[in-house]
């Protein structure tokens, strides 16, 4: 039997979470990814850094962020202790909890070293996330490569040894390795329960992604996986970052609150539109989501 670690606690032990209101979210800052590689131009925030980010998080009263790797400076490289400590103590000065981390990984290449070389990326970037004290490092499977059609046992062979090495690596230096469901090898449920299932590790678990279930129901994909997730990925669409239509996040957030989950909740938006503005997405989405907690109280 599979069993997954949560903030420390073997999950089954815990009471099951039953109040919306319990609820804490975070900022996923891919939510500002063009801003923060100054891939827009915007006057009243030139420049705009990670750093700028954390203080916007705190005059917004966000109380953790999900930090990808891509803006600490040097990406795909580690970046500097001095500037990994400055940064965990101003998010520490500020009140802000550093609830995880995250890097571009593709171990469904068919190039055994190129997985080899993303093995050693993860490990460099576990000793990161140790640093920061964030409890996840995300990883992504990749895309079933060209020719493998008709080989997916062998392309899913590959991730799960991959995954091995970096859960136990992750296990080492008390860090959580996440796989969020992205991608032509994670399209489903039964596709995550499958990865995991192969790796069978404490030290791994789901980055469970709302948006990225390709299949005719992802409500009921989402809840039948919920007991896999060592963390989430709140988006406001259950059909794809290119969709405009809103989920029902009353039903999320219960399934969320029905589940054994008790970290942050990272909320994540996506520039899906020319005049995409993440400050008025993320403080409009995360308001929306804390007026149905205040409505769950009535």
């Amino acid at each position: 039997m599979l069993v997954l670690f949560c903030n420390s606690l073997l999950a089954q032990e815990l009471p099951p979470k039953n109040k919306i209101t319990d609820l804490r979210f975070a900022l996923t800052t891919y939510s500002f990814n063009d801003l923060l590689l100054g891939n827009v131009k915007d006057a009243e925030h030139p420049n705009y850094t990670l750093l700028d980010l954390v203080d916007w998080c705190h005059q917004q009263n966000i109380k953790a962020m999900d930090m990808t790797g891509y803006y600490l400076p040097g990406y795909p490289d580690a970046p500097t202790d001095e500037y990994l400590y400055h940064l965990k103590k101003k998010c520490f000065d500020l009140g802000i909890a550093i609830c995880g981390t995250g890097i571009r990984t593709n171990f469904a290449s068919s190039d055994a070293e190129e997985r080899a070389q993303d093995i050693e990326r993860t490990k460099k970037w576990i000793i990161v996330a140790s640093k920061l004290g964030a409890p996840v490092l995300r990883v992504f499977v990749g895309d079933l490569p060209a020719g493998y059609k008709n080989r997916t046992d062998d392309v899913f062979n590959w991730a799960v040894e991959a995954l091995k090495i970096c859960a136990d690596y992750g296990k080492q230096n008390g860090v959580i390795i996440e796989v969020q469901n992205h991608g032509d090898l994670l399209k489903t449920a039964e596709d995550c329960k499958r990865l995991i299932k192969g790796v069978n590790s404490e030290w791994l678990g789901l980055k469970l992604d709302m948006g990225n279930f390709k299949v005719s129901d992802p409500y009921k994909d989402i809840e039948s996986v919920t007991n896999l997730a060592v963390s989430w990925q709140l988006k406001e669409s259950v059909l794809g970052d290119a969709s405009f239509e809103k989920a029902d996040y009353g039903r999320i957030l219960k399934t969320i609150a029905n589940s054994n989950y008790r970290g942050y909740i990272p909320v994540e938006t996506v520039r899906n539109s020319k005049d995409y503005n993440p400050f008025d997405k993320i403080s409009k989405f995360i308001n929306t989501l804390k007026a149905i907690q205040l409505a769950s109280k009535k």
